[in-house]
């Protein structure tokens, strides 16, 4: 009975360590938005749907005893998508701050694009697939799965300054008729200061990949930079950006490539439990065909507004507004105008 007593008790001590030992800590987070879209476009037919974006997150994290941080997370996509976004890598944060990103660690130029104020609604006025005119400031900061990003830890070099630095490295893939995207190095960094009453940040970066693609190369390496500017005074942020380069592997073929640039603005005011978004994004590309030179313009002017009001803990209710004027090759096409209502719920 003894020798039983004896055995329980280390082979119950032994799945306690062991227990110990796997277990790290696992946070979760996410949340719920559902509303309805009343589309109008210029030259179609109206229409109405339910719109829902869906989102839950688990992290993981655990520290040394030295005190360094491994970190890694996963996301499971909302009812509609086959399958959830387990791409993450790993993260380890170092003691003096800095950081390493490691497996599918992303772009560092695209790390530090200022984040411009538009609508929060889910709203939008599709453009035909043809058009490549972007609305966004990171448009050109692709990278693959093989590759690092490091960030540094605040204020290096100088106070307010953080940057980060990132490289990725072909897979050995076989090209194909798509392009596809073969290495990057990229570098990016935000500096934070205070102007009296105003927190001012300014963002930059720098990307330039290299891809691949059977019988004919791109004219461009895709690439580019971006700058930023956001001014928060009390409850008004105020943010101007421009980005400018290259992007290939576009349209519904993959075959394209667009030389491209964009200027947004955008504001939004916090009063109580409103807030209030306007945005505008203006974007014009010259896309062709791979290897190709020439081409006509697209183009898209988008304004957007949004009013948010906090229910409740955790609850939102948005009422956002789109419209947007388009061309594609030079010719006027996809204008149009759209609403937004609906809630978000977050935890």
């Amino acid at each position: 009975m003894k020798k039983e007593l004896l055995m329980g008790t280390a082979l119950v001590s032994t799945l306690g360590a062991a227990s110990v030992a796997e277990a790290v800590t696992a946070t979760m987070s996410g949340n719920h938005q559902t509303g309805i879209e009343f589309d109008s476009p210029t030259g179609g037919t109206d229409t109405n749907a339910q719109v829902n974006d869906n989102n839950f997150t688990v992290s993981l994290s655990e520290t040394t005893d030295g005190g360094m941080t491994i970190s890694s997370s996963f996301k499971l996509m909302d009812e509609n998508a086959a399958a959830g976004d387990i791409d993450a890598g790993l993260t380890l944060a170092f003691t003096d701050g800095s950081k390493l990103d490691v497996i599918n660690a992303g772009n560092a130029s695209g790390s530090h694009a200022v984040s411009i104020p538009g609508s929060a609604g889910a709203e939008g006025v599709t453009v035909t697939s043809t058009n490549s005119a972007v609305t966004g400031l990171d448009f050109m900061t692709a990278s693959t799965v093989q590759g690092v990003e490091y960030h540094t830890a605040s204020d290096f070099l100088a106070d307010g300054l953080k940057m980060s630095f990132s490289a990725s490295t072909d897979s050995g893939a076989a090209a194909t008729a798509t392009f596809r995207t073969d290495s990057h190095i990229a570098i990016g960094a935000t500096y934070v200061t205070d102007l009296g009453d105003t927190a001012v940040t300014l963002g930059a970066g720098y990307s330039d990949s290299d891809g691949s693609k059977t019988v004919t190369n791109p004219t461009n390496d895709m690439g580019g930079v971006h700058v930023g500017l956001s001014a928060v005074t009390g409850d008004l942020t105020v943010a101007v950006g421009f980005a400018d380069g290259h992007k290939n592997g576009i349209s519904d073929n993959g075959s394209d490539e667009m030389e491209g640039d964009v200027v947004k603005a955008g504001v939004k005011y916090v009063t109580g439990d409103l807030t209030f978004n306007i945005g505008i994004a203006s974007g014009e590309a010259t896309d062709n065909t791979i290897g190709s030179s020439g081409g006509s313009s697209d183009s898209q002017d988008v304004t957007s507004a949004s009013v948010s009001y906090a229910v409740a803990s955790g609850v939102t209710a948005i009422l956002g507004y789109t419209t947007v004027e388009a061309t594609d090759e030079a010719q006027s096409t996809d204008d149009g105008s759209a609403w937004y209502i609906g809630a978000n719920m977050a935890f």
